[in-house]
């Protein structure tokens, strides 16, 4: 798995990394602010931010003996557009089961007896 995006999804496919990229949304962090909701150790956690980092979703800076992650918004921009395409697919698909339902709805108020529970067959 070499690719970018095959990288970003393989990094956001673990759970704890994208709780980990949650928290980064609100403002940058260090190693142990990061670690403390999650029941492991320091350097499992550290290991789960390479991957965010060697995927892309994250830079870790220099700051004295603060190394605080950051997030970055170009690896899941390139998902956004690799997912773009399949969101107009079902947009247009469950539209068109929407226009559909409507249609049967329609009819049966338009039917005498057309009501649920109004059936003569039993």
């Amino acid at each position: 798995m070499t690719d970018p995006l095959s990288l970003t999804f393989a990094a956001l496919a673990d759970p704890t990394r994208r709780a980990i990229l949650a928290r980064l949304t609100e403002g940058d962090a260090p190693l142990k602010e990061l670690a403390a909701p999650f029941a492991m150790s320091l350097p499992a956690v550290s290991k789960h931010l390479k991957v965010l980092e060697r995927a892309g979703l994250i830079e870790r800076g220099r700051d004295a003996q603060w190394r605080p992650a950051h997030l970055r918004g170009d690896a899941l921009r390139q998902v956004d557009e690799w997912v773009e395409p399949y969101r107009r697919y079902w947009q247009t698909r469950l539209g068109y089961l929407d226009r559909y339902l409507e249609e049967l709805q329609a009819s049966a108020a338009a039917t005498p007896g057309g009501e649920e529970g109004n059936d003569d067959r039993g």
